[in-house]
């Protein structure tokens, strides 16, 4: 699981039956600097990620990556390589060292 603010949202002109009513969002992944430093900021490099949960712009979700992403659909196989799996609330952040 990763952190990530969601930056936009994609439109289809097509896509696959298995996956109606999937939104896609554009999600860019929070660095362990910006983490660190609390400032709520992104950094990592974007990805799009399928949706369920309908998070606003702005607002810090948490994504699963491979195969794990695709369990809100077992036993169907889809396409898909990112799924936002919750909304963030609050972080605290507090250093091991």
């Amino acid at each position: 699981m990763r952190l990530g603010i969601v930056k936009g949202t994609v439109v289809l002109s097509r896509g696959l039956k298995s996956l109606a009513g999937t939104r896609y969002l554009i999600v860019e992944p929070v660095t362990a600097e910006n983490l660190k430093a609390g400032n709520l900021k992104g950094g990592g490099r974007e990805v799009v990620a399928a949706d369920h949960l309908a998070p606003g712009q702005g607002q810090m979700v948490c994504f699963e990556e491979g195969r794990e992403a695709c369990s809100p659909w077992l036993p169907a196989s889809v396409p898909v390589d990112v799924y936002i799996s919750g909304i963030i609330d609050s972080v605290t952040y507090e250093p091991t060292e």
